[in-house]
């Protein structure tokens, strides 16, 4: 049986933990409003410009390399996580989506580029080639991130080393939910393009061309994407370890609550037995003086 000196001490150091965590969902829910602030400001400017590229597409003949559909296999897959854990199951649905992915793929035509130092941490380890990892960048996401990114994806697909790329991430939905989700990156789906045109379509009047603006564009709306990933994946990360560290902080306090309570019954059962001691002392020594 525990004495309470085990038992003040297990209270201590939950305690200590309670107050690690408090101040760790503190830190996510600061940092989640600005997250959330920078991506709902996006998502108009992603839909605007998928609009506007879908009546482009539709108004011009003149197809483009980024949207060249392709049969070969080389498929890459780019994986976001974070570089931190303590964050529920934020991570670990996205790796487990990855993992399917990779299996339904030819095993020896599959390419990674892992994003966080949990993906890049977990496929390391696996019979997989990883093409390229970014971690370490997190606090300071920034858009030219996301064009070092894309601006890479883009050339491979160029250069004709890859067939199609496609990014897992989670989604975020709200504090309490970010779902995993996969976008085709490259080749940039028409289907994309004709569900953005049939919104509203119009007629546009281009300067020089049509061409010459889809060129510019295109990769726009690449990074674009990326970039929309990256502060999905951000939101969602933060969103996910306010979540996790409400819920320690709570069981932190039950926990106290069930060690104080075995603590106040112990010390009962301390005193109980000492008083039970003076007692049968008094009594012994009360009939020795009778006989």
């Amino acid at each position: 049986m525990a004495t309470l000196r085990d038992i003040q001490r297990r209270i201590r150091s939950v305690q200590s933990t309670q107050k690690i965590t408090r101040a760790m969902k503190l830190v996510a829910a600061a940092k989640l409003r600005r997250a959330q602030e920078r991506i709902l400001s996006a998502r108009p400017y992603a839909t605007k410009m998928a609009e506007l590229l879908g009546n482009l597409v539709s108004g011009t003949d003149t197809g483009h390399p980024l949207m060249e559909q392709r049969e070969g296999p080389r498929r890459q897959i780019v994986i976001i996580t974070a570089d931190r854990g303590l964050a529920g199951a934020f991570n670990t649905n996205v790796i487990r989506r990855a993992v399917e992915l990779v299996r339904e793929s030819s095993a020896a035509e599959v390419t990674l580029v892992v994003v966080g130092r949990k993906a890049r941490d977990f496929f390391r380890r696996r019979a997989t080639t990883i093409k390229r990892d970014m971690i370490g960048f997190w606090d300071r996401l920034a858009y030219n991130h996301a064009v070092e990114l894309a601006d890479y994806f883009m050339q491979q697909y160029l250069d004709s080393e890859v067939d199609e790329v496609v990014l897992l991430y989670n989604e975020f939905r709200s504090v309490t939910m970010q779902r995993p989700v996969r976008v085709q990156l490259l080749p940039i789906p028409h289907g994309e393009m004709e569900a953005a045109e049939s919104a509203a379509p119009v007629d546009y009047i281009y300067e020089p061309s049509a061409e010459a603006i889809l060129g510019d564009l295109l990769p726009r709306h690449v990074r674009m994407q990326v970039y929309r990933a990256l502060m999905e994946s951000l939101a969602g990360e933060y969103g996910a370890r306010m979540t996790a560290m409400e819920a320690a902080t709570k069981n932190a306090k039950e926990m106290i609550d069930v060690l104080t309570i075995q603590y106040n019954k112990a010390r009962q059962e301390k005193i109980t037995k000492e008083l039970l001691d003076i007692v049968g002392g008094a009594e012994a020594l009360k009939q020795g003086a009778e006989a």
